[in-house]
């Protein structure tokens, strides 16, 4: 068995605030520390379930931050750093692949359940694919879906948790921090790294065919920038249109045509 894992860490265990995401921070150091963790205990959990190899996307801003020393041992791959592909945060994902697995994710920008709130770069205010606002947990499992690997299992913020389980009911997820305004409550971290170990253990072991995305025959993005000038810009991408001054819009049939639109536009 084949898993890809994708680690953020804007929904990691405890997190609530902007300068717990930077690397350079004191307190950064601590939270790159339990994305590491959660990332090692989902591995675990592969592991556990009769994974024979792993890949891991480090998807957080500069994607230097999971502690290499802290995986366990086993055919285990990290994938530092940013290749610029189309693909971003399930970079090399592929028809190989059995799984697909998420640690640290977050609510849409827009949306509460999260401080820390947002859509591929906080540059952008709302963004929507075919009428639905987006996060980051939608577009990678579409991408998922374009290469028909199942999404299976899913730790970050209880509102993005009870949106992926209606998004794919067979998935398992673990919510680690539930958001209220600009605060979280977290699950004590050592308790969420045994249940994030526990939940993938169990996606792993269930019917995997259950959890693939059915992909749309059209798409239609919208992102709305927060500064006009981003959106003047982007409306210039081949085939964009700008709605009003803030606002573009991207279709196409082909969902790889969305994800380069992503790629260079937000």
């Amino acid at each position: 068995m084949k898993v890809y894992i994708s680690a953020d860490i804007e929904g990691t265990c405890g997190i609530c605030c902007w300068d717990e995401t930077n690397l350079q921070t004191e307190v950064g150091t601590y939270f790159r520390e339990q994305m590491t963790r959660e990332v090692a205990a989902a591995c675990k959990g592969a592991l556990a379930a009769g994974a024979d190899e792993i890949v891991i996307k480090d998807a957080h801003d500069t994607a230097r931050n999971i502690i290499p020393s802290g995986l366990p041992k086993g055919n285990i791959k990290l994938i530092r750093g940013w290749a610029g592909d189309p693909e971003c945060m399930v970079t090399s994902i592929d028809k190989d692949f059995d799984a697909l697995v998420y640690t640290g994710y977050h609510s849409a920008a827009s949306l509460n359940g999260n401080p820390l709130s947002h859509t591929m770069t906080t540059d952008v205010q709302r963004v929507t694919l075919n009428g639905v606002v987006a996060n980051e947990f939608l577009i990678n499992s579409l991408t998922a879906g374009y290469y028909g690997v199942p999404v299976v299992f899913l730790a970050g913020d209880k509102a993005l948790c009870e949106y992926a389980q209606n998004y794919i009911a067979a998935m398992q997820t673990v919510a680690v921090n539930e958001g209220t305004g600009n605060s979280v409550c977290s699950m004590q971290p050592e308790v969420a790294c045994d249940a994030i170990e526990a939940g993938v253990k169990k996606a792993l072991l269930g019917d995997l065919s259950l959890c693939k995305v059915e992909m749309p025959e059209e798409f239609e993005l919208v992102v709305e920038y927060k500064r006009h000038k981003d959106a003047y810009r982007s409306h210039f991408y081949p085939g964009a249109e700008l709605l009003n001054p803030t606002t573009v819009i991207y279709k196409s049939a082909d969902y790889m045509d969305v994800l380069k639109f992503i790629l260079f536009c937000m």
